[in-house]
């Protein structure tokens, strides 16, 4: 599996369009060798007009199958995708979600040598994306081809194992996912201004993390201050824009800063501005994190914009020095929620013994 990452405009989405033929490239070749299943946005390769059952026939006979393998592996789609009950409605009546159930149930289940997955995963809710992770890591164990572009950079560094970073057109990293998605994040971090999409009307210039002592870092200790600063641009005016701070690790979101759900936001935005996040202590174990902002308006009525991630940032520490003396606790912790709340144990023999944030002596 090889994860595609880069900011917006970098070129990801073209590139994935050309190895599926169907942009032709200005110049230059390419070599695909194998049957390619793509899934690229909301509806790729579906006739609006045609039911849910007639469009996985359609699809299947796109890629090369045949009737009978489609018929093989036709309950397992259905069964993937969840829409059972609607599966004898015309797709323009489905959803955007149930539409990218449907495509990518039809494009991992009919055995194509390669499997070409664009960020449209986002359309859906957690739980299927839950389930498409899973059926990726399955393709990809079973020797088949995975290309995923994906701005969940803890999916890319937890399934691929290289990554592709593209700038502008441009290849500036290949190789090792986890080195290549690091070199990206602290690119981020370092304040470059982000993409502005067409029209768009509200950007998050640059996102810096800094420490008890305003020190800009990506390094932390458990129970360190956190600051959260976030420089964007209303390039139109924005009433009420309100923002949130997700923190999340390798598992999903550990905790966050939501104005959405405290209620303090503010009046409105125009042009340049600078606000911030803290975290008094943050709670958090010895592993990498990711930050994720968002901006909805009016009481989260709709999205104005997302950086997600906007920078990422490690916990670092001797576990022993927090009550964490396990034989492998290490080991154990590293697929484990990293939120560390404190607590003690009382033995059989009335000693006590406790885990916390403040390092014993």
């Amino acid at each position: 599996m090889v994860g595609i990452i880069g900011r917006n405009g970098a070129g990801k989405s073209t590139l994935l369009k050309i190895l599926s033929r169907i942009t032709e490239p200005t110049s230059g070749r390419f070599g695909v060798r194998g049957r390619v299943a793509s899934l690229l946005e909301v509806g790729t390769g579906f006739h609006l007009e045609l039911t849910g059952r007639e469009n996985i026939f359609v699809s299947g006979v796109t890629l090369g199958m045949t009737r009978a393998e489609i018929k093989k592996r036709f309950d397992q789609i259905v069964e993937f995708s969840g829409v059972e009950k609607f599966l004898d409605t015309p797709v323009k009546r489905y959803s955007s979600g149930m539409q990218v159930r449907l495509g990518f149930a039809v494009a991992a289940h009919l055995e194509s040598e390669i499997l070409i997955v664009d960020e449209v995963l986002a359309v859906g809710d957690a739980e299927f994306q839950k389930k498409c992770v899973g059926k990726m890591d399955d393709v990809a164990r079973s020797g088949r081809t995975v290309l995923l572009v994906s701005h969940n950079i803890q999916n890319i560094k937890s399934l691929s194992t290289n990554a592709l970073h593209l700038d502008a057109g441009c290849v500036r990293e290949v190789g090792d996912s986890r080195t290549v998605c690091n070199t990206y994040m602290r690119s981020l971090a370092s304040g470059e201004r982000v993409e502005l999409r067409p029209n768009e009307e509200f950007t998050i210039d640059c996102v810096r993390l800094l420490d008890g002592r305003e020190q800009a870092t990506e390094y932390f200790q458990p129970g360190d201050e956190l600051i959260v600063e976030i420089n964007c641009t209303a390039h139109r005016r924005v009433e009420r824009p309100h923002f949130f701070v997700a923190i999340r690790s390798s598992h999903g979101s550990a905790f966050g800063g939501s104005m959405i759900i405290d209620g303090h936001c503010p009046d409105y935005i125009d042009g340049p501005a600078a606000l911030r996040c803290t975290f008094p202590s943050i709670p958090l174990l010895p592993q990498d994190y990711t930050v994720g902002i968002g901006v909805r308006r009016v009481e989260g009525e709709y999205q104005v914009t997302t950086l997600d991630p906007a920078a990422q940032f490690r916990v670092l520490g001797p576990l022993e020095a927090y009550g964490l003396n396990g034989q492998i606790a290490e080991r154990m912790l590293a697929s484990s929620i990293p939120v560390l709340v404190p607590y003690t144990w009382t033995l059989p023999s009335g000693e006590q013994a406790s885990v916390s944030l403040e390092p014993k002596a």
